[in-house]
């Protein structure tokens, strides 16, 4: 991918690392987040997918940011959720990539050190970052859920063995990307990372926790809380029913469903994923033995953490 430094006019952007940012009706807190990734010392070119806002968003991004070379504007029709990264992926040249929601930016020197990182451990597919919540730059709850992850992986990984991610704080291997075909159009948007980590798993790769590479979020209060948790239900049960032997499908809809509240959210969520399960069961696909421990592992803390409540 070119850039200024390409014709001799300024630095040239980042070989390694491309930012993959999606947004949707958030134009000021995007312009923001792009106004510090394209300041960063590490010069990413950035890929944006307008999900097909009505607020101007992709009008004031082209406006303010497109013609330098570093940022690269695709505007959808359609809000395409989680499923426009893949989108963007399509004009992603470089090895690495860090995902980037618009109301989130990465710390400087973050991307040449994730890219360092992944440079020297070839099966390592996902670097997921620490998050300080602005303002304040105060820990994120998840941090300490990362840090003390219960997976257990192999003695290489550079920290400790995740398994799953967090898409907006995380810099993955395009290749591992590309493996697994990206996000599934299933899910569209909330909690869509469960089953990419899953096949990413299984086909291989490792993913891993890293807190030196710091990633900043600043939630935007344009937001509609109780959709996200309505589709961030139906994909935890979707995910469940899709990968989880039948035991464990069992278990872990019971105590999902035991830590919901009680409330039409709730209920919307569960007949949401219920009219799936026509298609979930055709695509169903059990996870190996060796990834199942994984998520095995990893039951105890989704039932207990605070960070992972399904409430709105």
């Amino acid at each position: 991918m070119g850039g200024p430094g390409d014709d001799g006019t300024g630095p040239s952007l980042n070989r390694r690392v491309s930012v993959v940012m999606i947004t949707y009706n958030r134009r000021e807190e995007a312009l923001q987040s792009l106004e510090r990734l394209v300041a960063l010392p590490d010069r990413p070119p950035v890929v944006v997918v307008d999900n097909g806002s009505t607020d101007g968003t992709a009008e004031a991004i082209r406006a303010r940011f497109v013609g330098d070379g570093q940022v690269t504007l695709v505007a959808s029709e359609e809000n395409l959720g989680a499923v426009g990264r893949n989108l963007a992926m399509e004009q992603v040249n470089t090895e690495f990539v860090a995902f980037c929601d618009d109301d989130t930016w990465w710390e400087p020197g973050a991307l040449d050190t994730a890219a360092d990182v992944l440079s020297a451990h070839p099966r390592l597919g996902v670097l997921t970052g620490k998050i300080l919540v602005e303002p304040g730059s105060r820990e994120d709850p998840i941090n300490a859920e990362l840090e003390h992850s219960p997976v257990t992986g192999p003695d290489w990984l550079p920290g400790p063995a995740l398994g799953s991610f967090l898409a907006g704080a995380s810099v993955m291997r395009a290749r591992a990307f590309r493996d697994v075909g990206g996000f599934s159009r299933r899910l569209w948007l909330g909690g869509e990372e469960e089953l990419m980590a899953a096949d990413l798993a299984t086909a291989g790769w490792e993913l891993c926790h890293l807190p030196d590479l710091v990633v900043h979020h600043q939630a935007s209060a344009a937001r509609d809380p109780h959709l996200r948790r309505r589709h961030g239900l139906r994909n935890t049960l979707w995910f469940i029913w899709l990968r989880r032997p039948i035991g464990a499908a069992m278990r872990r809809t019971r105590d999902v469903l035991a830590t919901a509240p009680r409330d039409r959210i709730t209920a919307a969520g569960v007949v949401d994923a219920l009219r799936g399960a026509g298609w979930v069961l055709r695509e169903r696909r059990v996870l190996p033995p060796h990834v199942e421990r994984r998520f095995l592992a990893l039951e105890e803390s989704q039932r207990s953490s605070k960070a992972r409540q399904y409430v709105s």
